[in-house]
């Protein structure tokens, strides 16, 4: 599953509740994420890999 940083529209590996791959907390400003099918755009370690 990926999500979507709404405000620098970074998709990451990870899930809208919880925590991404590469370590962001997304319950952290929940309303600046969103579920989405998008390829993941995150260089990370953790969403890159």
């Amino acid at each position: 599953m990926a999500v979507k940083h709404i405000p620098t529209e970074e998709v990451h590996k990870g899930y809208k509740g919880g925590t991404t791959r590469c370590g962001f907390d997304t319950n952290d400003h929940i309303g600046h994420w969103k579920s989405t099918t998008e390829k993941i755009t995150c260089n990370k370690n953790g969403c890159k890999n």
